[in-house]
């Protein structure tokens, strides 16, 4: 068993930044690829980001160059950095845990998920 909880949602101005984390906790933590998603109000679970066991790193193209994935200085913490946020980030951010996830794009390939934490980006 994995457990995931996440920090660090809020409200930030366009063009500002926010650090989620997620913290892992469980005797196979490391075990896991991680992995972001988010979901807006009335729209499907997307894809954010993902850093493998590995710690190959994959963003999706609606996010790169702004948002950036790394652990921090514990293994089991995994940060997602956002910069520039645009109002079209808003959701509600997801990490998630999985093990070689057959499809790294798909919600469904994930066994474990945190709570959530809301973003939102307004003036």
């Amino acid at each position: 068993q994995v457990q995931l909880v996440e920090s660090g949602g809020g409200l930030v101005q366009p063009g500002g930044s926010l650090r989620l984390s997620c913290a892992a906790s469980g005797r196979t933590f490391y075990m896991y690829d991680r992995a972001w998603f988010r979901q807006a109000p009335g729209k499907e679970r997307e894809f954010v980001a993902i850093i493998k066991r590995d710690d190959y790193r994959y963003t999706a193209d609606s996010v790169r160059g702004r948002f950036t994935i790394f652990r921090n200085n514990t293994a089991n913490t995994v940060v997602l950095q956002m910069n520039s946020l645009k109002p079209d980030d808003t959701a509600v951010y997801y990490c998630a845990a999985g093990r070689d996830p057959p499809n790294t794009f798909s919600a469904r390939s994930y066994n474990y998920w945190g709570q959530g934490t809301q973003v939102t980006v307004s003036s």
